[in-house]
Parts: C-alpha cells; structure tokens; sequence
C-alpha cells in the first residue's frame, strides 16, 4: 500500500509471480478501480509499480475524469 506524491491517492498494489512473469494489480482505494499489468520476473518492483500507476493515472481519467489537467491537449 502506497500513497502516490502525483495525486495524493491512496494505491494499493498487488503482486503475484505466474511462472515467469508477475501479473501487479494496482487499486485506487477511493474509486475501488483496478488495473492490472503483466511484467517479466527480472523486471524491478519500482518499474512493475510505476508501469501499472502509469495505466491507473490513465484508466482514472478516462473513467471518471479523475485527475485530470486543466491544460487544453491530450495526455500521451
């Protein structure tokens, strides 16, 4: 369980290794919104965590507009 400095937004991460690879799971705590990565074993905690909230910041935004930049363009 983390509290991301970006959003102030409580993550809760997952990890469980499937053969050679670890599927993470990272959950908005507030929304209850999941998303889900799949990385190799060699791959470090800090990338497989900062990957999946990468995906989290995007499916927030997309879902409920949450987070989202006041900024006109679009995120990429």
């Amino acid at each position: 369980m983390s509290r991301t400095s970006a959003s102030s937004r409580e993550v809760l991460f997952e990890f469980h290794h499937v053969g050679q690879q670890v599927r993470v799971a990272a959950i908005d705590s507030e929304t209850g919104i999941e998303v889900v990565v799949i990385a190799p074993v060699s791959s470090s905690q800090q990338h497989m965590k900062s990957v999946a909230m990468a995906k989290l910041v995007r499916r927030l935004q997309q879902e409920v507009g949450i987070l989202t930049d006041s900024r006109p363009g679009r995120l990429v």
